[in-house]
């Protein structure tokens, strides 16, 4: 069983950054294309960036583009969501995932999730 698992979250100010990590179980991991999602309560989940398996290239929502950086430590396993800027609108729960194909696309198919760490940010 390929196990997600975000950190990092908390509660900030808005104009803050902070930096979320998504770590797996699984060696393969750093083979796979990994994405970040969000959902604030009383919306639906929503694409926030990813970075493809291979080339590293990255992909991200208009809402984040230039305030948010996926990167990969592969020696440790792990993709990060750097985000700067913060504002009142990105507080969620965020979410990482992970696609086996290679595919970083906001459709998917994401094959496996975490179960999601909580980003407050206050005016």
């Amino acid at each position: 069983q390929v196990q997600l698992v975000e950190s990092g979250g908390g509660l900030a100010q808005a104009g803050d950054s902070t930096k979320l990590s998504c770590t797996a179980s699984e060696a393969s991991f750093k083979r796979w294309s990994v994405g970040w999602f969000r959902q604030a309560p009383g919306n639906k989940r929503e694409f926030v960036g990813s970075i493809a398996r291979s080339s590293g290239s990255t992909y991200y929502a208009d809402s984040v583009q230039g305030r948010f950086t996926v990167s990969r430590d592969a020696a440790k396993n792990t993709v990060f969501l750097e985000m700067n800027d913060l504002k009142p609108e990105d507080a969620a729960v965020y979410y990482c995932a992970a696609s086996t194909d290679g595919y970083y696309g906001p459709q998917g198919p994401w094959d496996y999730w975490g179960q999601g760490t909580q980003v407050t940010v206050s005016s």
